[in-house]
């Protein structure tokens, strides 16, 4: 048999939180069937080894900032947000972006424009931080009335 090898990009994907951080990569990695293939190294564990950077998530969180037609998340409400939600929950450090965001309102099918953050973490991938996450995502758009959040997760070597 061949060896499973991994493109070097990785797909979008969407975490369950009941996957221990093993079994996610090694559904990751390989599928279902690597029991009975021997894994090549992947682009990302070759990344990590040389720059001695461990294996961690990067989450992208991008929260619009809209309700209704309006600005509705004034920058006071974003900061106190973050403040009192995000950083108890990743207090070892997190970065911020601004952003200009745009998407198709299945109701309406009109194009909405939109001021955004954009909350960009480095994480363990272990199931604890994966629910911080979904927490902080429910939080927002409990309080703020938003229909979603975005959320992008992805593999990532990491060396401070």
């Amino acid at each position: 048999m061949r060896p499973v090898t991994m493109p070097v990009t990785w797909p979008v994907m969407r975490i369950v939180p009941s996957l221990s951080s093993a079994a996610l990569s090694l559904f990751l990695l390989a599928g279902p069937a690597a029991a009975q293939l021997a894994p090549a190294p992947t682009a990302t564990a070759i990344v990590c080894e040389t720059y001695a950077a461990g294996a961690m998530i990067e989450a992208q969180l991008f929260f619009g900032r809209n309700i209704g037609n309006e600005i509705g998340v004034s920058e006071r409400d974003w900061t106190d947000f973050l403040n009192g939600e995000v950083t108890p929950r990743f207090p070892n450090g997190l970065t911020v972006t601004d952003g200009s965001g745009h998407w198709r309102d299945i109701e309406t099918g009109r194009l909405v424009r939109e001021p955004s953050k954009i909350l960009t973490l480095l994480a363990d991938g272990d199931p604890a931080t994966l629910v911080l996450i979904r927490e902080i995502v429910d939080l927002y758009k409990g309080r703020f009335h938003q229909q979603s959040v975005a959320l992008v997760v992805r593999p990532v070597c990491v060396s401070f």
